[in-house]
């Protein structure tokens, strides 16, 4: 199992998928755990004065102007932890929650938020644990940070709230940490704060949300190449002459690369290249690569803003490096939002191409001979006629969840807090989008290998061959009607996992 070393200079990309998905464990650099003793000496000189300091001695949001006495701050950061874990609905997944805490303990070890060592140390004890908070659906208005989740979090450290073991299996909290030998955490002036004002959750979403699409575009393009092939489309139109020379979006250069390196060799489509009375093939083929190159120009675009934020210290105050406790508004997660926002845009466009040459194959009316829904015995059988119904499904709620939630902002805190991201709702629907997009690329890819198969003696290229056979260890081929939903399951694994990819590379 891998170690991901947290310093005060942050995280990767790698260094967060490893610990949400692949349990990575953590520990603190002693330049981090250096940094931390120091601004938690800026805080606590802070503490013993009789100024008021927000978020060391006085209350919170609207509440900021009551100056808390030293005996009762104790209180005020358990208050604060528990009255702030108010979420609500089913549990977010594992890997969310995981990637949520690793996020927040890298701004913890920064050294700019006043927590004590301790803290971050418990944190990672939880995470090398494989301890996880029990974080509910709904609870964040992605401002003030990701508040509720990380508040569910936070309640864990302190030996309180649900939470589940490395099993996934839900267990007391207090029995969890005691098998651990985790102390839980008294928490002390500012570091009930530190612990909940981050963007730490829409953040890990993000992430998570660019590796699973890096993927699934590369997916998209070959399965889409495939398409083209089973509906004896052409290869001519993804020649590197048309693309970067011409319109120099990176994204469509390279998505013209691989569907014509996937159609390379291909003897289905050399045997349409004299002869063949269609002129120009339809936009769902012959721009493919434009639409799917606009999205991996999008997902690349969302990246740059997630490598920023993954550089960024946010809490609220921040302690600065000449002892300064400073007020801000970093926790604000619109910069995140507007990309959830758009990465779900170009997700329900990817989506609905793909189903427009699905649907191009099963009609005969433009499959260029193929039988009507590439049934066996059209008439008796019906083929995948109702798979397609499922992806046009699939794509009409990829585009109700195309609707921005940053565009949306409801006042909370009495109004000190009037204005909102929803970046955590931004998010949780991406994530739905982008699981309804494997489901949808998944059909496609049933329906062009049905249709390359159904093209013999013609044989298919060299990659959709090795693509195919892949596909064949738990998807039958051509035949009469069968039970087609675990098929389609079965499809939807093959794509999730990335093996269409593993397949040709």
């Amino acid at each position: 199992m891998a170690e991901v070393v947290i310093t005060t200079s942050g995280m990767t990309f790698g260094d967060v998928v490893a610990i949400a998905r692949d349990g990575a464990t953590v520990s603190l650099s002693q330049q981090s755990l250096s940094a931390m003793q120091s601004s938690r000496d800026h805080v606590e000189k802070l503490a013993a004065s009789e100024t008021p300091v927000y978020g060391i001695s006085t209350g919170f949001g609207a509440l900021a102007n009551r100056h808390v006495s030293q005996e009762l701050r104790t209180q005020l950061q358990r208050s604060l932890i528990r009255s702030h874990a108010a979420g609500v609905g089913d549990p977010v997944e594992r890997e969310v929650v995981r990637a949520l805490m690793a996020l927040r303990l890298k701004t913890l070890a920064s050294g700019k938020t006043g927590v004590r060592p301790v803290v971050a140390e418990t944190m990672a004890a939880l995470l090398n644990a494989g301890i996880t908070p029990l974080v509910r659906e709904f609870g964040s208005l992605g401002c003030s940070g990701d508040l509720a989740p990380l508040a569910h979090c936070a309640l864990v450290l302190m030996g309180e709230g649900e939470a589940f073991d490395s099993k996934g299996v839900q267990r007391p909290v207090a029995d969890l940490l005691r098998e651990a030998k985790i102390t839980p955490v008294q928490l002390a002036e500012k570091e009930g704060l530190a612990l909940i004002n981050g963007t730490d959750g829409m953040l890990g979403m993000l992430i998570l949300a660019i590796e699973d699409l890096r993927m699934l575009v590369n997916t998209a393009d070959v399965v889409a190449a495939m398409s083209v092939e089973g509906l004896l489309g052409t290869d001519r139109v993804f020649i590197p002459e048309l693309h970067l020379p011409l319109r120099s979006h990176p994204g469509q250069a390279e998505s013209a690369a691989r569907m014509l390196a996937t159609l390379k060799g291909s003897g289905i489509v050399a045997s349409h290249l004299e002869n063949d009375d269609r002129v120009q093939d339809a936009y769902s083929l012959r721009c493919a690569p434009q639409v799917a190159g606009a999205v991996r120009d999008t997902v690349e675009y969302a990246a740059t803003v997630a490598l920023r934020e993954l550089a960024a210290v946010i809490d609220n105050p921040v302690v600065l490096d000449d002892g300064r406790i400073s007020s801000n508004g970093n926790f604000h997660g619109a910069p995140i939002a507007y990309v959830l926002d758009f990465l779900a845009i170009a997700v329900a466009d990817l989506g609905s191409i793909a189903e427009r040459r699905t649907d191009r194959a099963l009609d005969k009316n433009r499959s260029a001979g193929l039988p009507p829904f590439l049934a066996d015995d059209p008439g008796v059988d019906s083929g995948l006629m109702i798979a397609q119904y499922t992806q046009a499904a699939l794509v009409s709620e990829n585009k109700r969840l195309a609707s921005p939630a940053s565009v949306d902002s409801i006042p909370s805190s009495a109004m000190q807090e009037d204005h909102v991201s929803m970046g955590w709702s931004a998010a949780r629907k991406l994530r739905t989008s982008i699981t309804n997009l494997t489901r949808i690329i998944a059909i496609e890819l049933v329906t062009a290998s049905r249709a390359i198969e159904l093209r013999a003696p013609l044989t298919p290229s060299p990659d959709s061959t090795k693509v195919i056979t892949a596909l064949r260890k738990s998807v039958a081929g051509p035949g009469p009607d069968r039970y087609l939903s675990p098929e389609l399951e079965a499809a939807t694994a093959f794509v999730a996992t990335g093996r269409v990819m593993n397949a040709i590379e």
